[in-house]
């Protein structure tokens, strides 16, 4: 695993990113070549090179955009075809219609018709390689799990379900309170774990004990450390996989003693800076579709353009969020506060595409500029849900140490969700969040933003 930008990412992932744009303006070198023009000399004296750079920039940032790199496994074939045709494809028309503008831009033709043809043939035949004699192939870790734990059965699926993370699950010892359903092998007890390691040859185990107390195997692990076998914490294997903390396993003394929890006062002063120029700069770009939208709602629907609602800020403080009125006037007249839900009656037809594209939320921007909201941080919650949350979730206070954000990372990672269990997942968000903030982190959040946008992707 590689940490960038504040997030573990499996090495597999990396190395397909690389290999990927290396094969993508091999494919353009190589056309060249075909066609008889000298390489060097057409990108390095003629200083062509970068129309090559942005043409292969293109083609991975929407390989990017259809998860291609989110998810190594190749489901079809056929459609991870179709899903390279769809990228070069689009690729093309973009360069295309700036071509129309500006014709000194574009490559010459034949070089664009020959490199996209190879990579329509070479990228897929890559992937499908990368996939069963890497990703599969070789899988360095050999994992040993310790325990019975909740956490270890929610770890399991998703480590065997993902191969890229290079992890191959040998098996798990049961304590002492009898097996469980994990779908891996159990290979003996806890207080074996010594013989375990021996016999089977472990690089990592993770553990994951529900009682841990007279319980952990403490001089057996001590020998087992230092002969070289990497111990780990289950949630700490639970927060690199998952991207969020696990809330229940969290004790109040491993956050107070953290020397790692956020958020840190240089982050937060850099963040209030870059957000107030983003703000400014949002409102700007975004005036047109903001004009668009307010006359949409205006024509569509009795009852003002903009939609005011109190919600809760930083340290408890509540602010007056702005957004384009996306529902009937008096909506929860009999309801009160309720969340949003799947087909909701009360949202307009023109409000329900405004949540689609998320032009509703384009207003917010103003609440950046004021100072009451940043660009990223956990999404700002109304009064009534805080209060009703913060009794039966732990810690749901603590993601108002930081400011709310237009999009954050819970709002990336998981779906608009309106049950119980769907606030503790964002909440798990929200932490890694704090926990990790930082100027890498935002960025990587708003540019995964770009996509779910594109995408249409989490609004309700």
């Amino acid at each position: 695993m590689i940490r960038l930008f504040r997030v573990f990412i499996p090495a597999s992932v990396v190395a397909l990113l690389i290999s990927e744009i290396v094969l993508v303006i091999g494919c353009y070198v190589l056309s060249l070549l075909i066609l008889g023009i000298d390489p060097v000399f057409y990108l390095v004296e003629e200083n062509n090179y970068w129309k090559l750079l942005v043409i292969a920039g293109l083609i991975i940032l929407l390989l990017y955009f259809q998860d291609l790199y989110a998810n190594l496994r190749i489901l079809s074939r056929i459609v991870l075809v179709q899903q390279v045709c769809l990228a070069v494809g689009c690729a093309l028309l973009l360069m295309a219609f700036v071509g129309y503008l500006d014709p000194d831009i574009l490559p010459g033709r034949w070089l664009m018709v020959i490199g996209s043809f190879g990579i329509v043939i070479v990228l897929p035949l890559w992937r499908i390689a990368f996939w069963k004699y890497v990703v599969v192939g070789l899988r360095s870790e050999r994992v040993l799990l310790m325990g019975n734990s909740s956490i270890l059965d929610e770890l399991i699926r998703p480590l065997l379900d993902r191969p890229e993370f290079g992890y191959t699950i040998l098996g798990y010892l049961r304590e002492d309170d009898g097996e469980c359903s994990f779908p891996v092998p159990c290979l003996g007890r806890v207080n074996e774990v010594r013989a375990v390691c021996a016999e089977y040859k472990p690089t990592r185990i993770v553990v994951g004990m529900a009682e841990r107390r007279n319980r952990l195997p403490v001089q057996d692990l001590l020998d087992i450390r230092f002969g070289g076998i990497r111990i780990e914490d289950a949630a700490d294997t639970y927060e690199m996989a998952m991207h969020r903390v696990c809330s229940r396993k969290i004790q109040p003394s491993q956050l107070i003693f953290s020397s790692m929890l956020g958020p840190r006062s240089q982050a937060i002063a850099f963040q209030k800076a870059y957000s107030f120029v983003l703000g400014i700069v949002g409102m700007v770009l975004t005036l047109p579709f903001m004009l668009a939208a307010a006359l949409a709602v205006k024509l569509s629907s009795k009852g003002p353009m903009l939609y005011r609602q109190r919600r809760v800020g930083l340290d408890g403080r509540t602010f007056t969020l702005y957004k384009f009125r996306s529902m009937y006037v008096d909506a929860e007249a009999r309801t009160g506060a309720v969340w949003a839900k799947k087909d909701d009656p009360r949202i307009t037809p023109v409000g329900k595409w405004l949540r689609k594209l998320r032009l509703d939320e384009l207003p917010q921007f103003w609440n950046v500029v004021r100072g009451d909201m940043t660009i990223v941080g956990p999404r700002p919650e109304r009064p009534e849900f805080v209060d009703l949350l913060a009794q039966q979730i732990p810690y749901y206070r603590q993601r108002l140490a930081v400011k709310p954000g237009i999009t954050g990372w819970a709002q990336i990672n998981h779906k608009y969700g309106d049950t119980q269990l769907d606030a503790m997942i964002k909440l798990e968000f929200d932490l890694y969040y704090i926990k990790h903030i930082a100027p890498a982190l935002d960025f990587y959040i708003i540019f995964h933003t770009i996509k779910v946008m594109l995408l249409s992707r989490g609004a309700q």
